[in-house]
């Protein structure tokens, strides 16, 4: 794409890493990195897996320098531990700002078509899948949902009763303001007054 996405923003760690080990294939002109690296290192990573697949590429490697590298070099070595942050108080403990998000629930494609809004009151930083429990806590007739955790996070499978098939090649699509969400519910964190709309759809 001209601004140097590669599909999406989770498809770009492992299209760089494997623009990167083949760049020497590459004719009759060279591949421009640049835009794409520019488009990752804007983007605040925080799936396991997606890190996983861009870091390597962010270095200057790919997955095949694997059987290369020299483990015993950080044998002893262990992750930092941090605190997960409170969802209701803020790093210093002070209670944080509320916002209001407006939240949609649209099937126009499968059995009996339906659309559904609320708006819910959820902590500052809060992330869509918090507002979602909000929301089917408050009304759990129409605004209840399921999910099942993957490698790439939390991923919807069912809203409303309504499940989304591989059969039938049917999703739970999130937009904001018409544009498909580039994270997931458990990463993304909507902003005061945005409108979310989670629409049945197809591909």
């Amino acid at each position: 794409k001209g601004n140097g996405m590669i599909g999406n923003i989770y498809s770009m760690g492992l299209a760089l890493q494997a623009l990167e080990a083949t760049r020497k294939f590459y004719a009759p002109r060279k591949w421009d990195c640049a835009q794409a690296f520019s488009v990752v290192s804007a983007h605040d990573y925080q799936q396991p897996m997606a890190i996983s697949q861009v870091l390597p590429a962010l270095v200057g490697r790919s997955y095949l320098d694997v059987a290369g590298l020299d483990c015993a070099a950080t044998k002893g070595m262990s992750p930092s531990q941090q605190l997960p942050l409170s969802p209701v108080l803020g790093t210093h403990g002070v209670p944080r700002a509320h916002i209001e998000v407006h939240y949609s629930i649209t099937n126009m494609l499968q059995g009996k078509h339906f659309h559904y809004s609320t708006s819910v009151t959820v902590p500052s930083g809060s992330t869509l899948l918090q507002v979602m429990e909000v929301a089917a806590e408050e009304n759990p007739q129409t605004f209840s949902f399921q999910t099942e955790q993957t490698s790439w996070g939390t991923y919807v499978t069912s809203i409303h009763g309504l499940a989304a098939s591989t059969d039938d090649r049917t999703y739970w699509q999130f937009l904001s303001a018409g544009d498909a969400l580039q994270e997931g519910v458990g990463i993304y964190k909507p902003h005061d007054g945005e409108h979310i709309q989670a629409v049945f759809s197809t591909y």
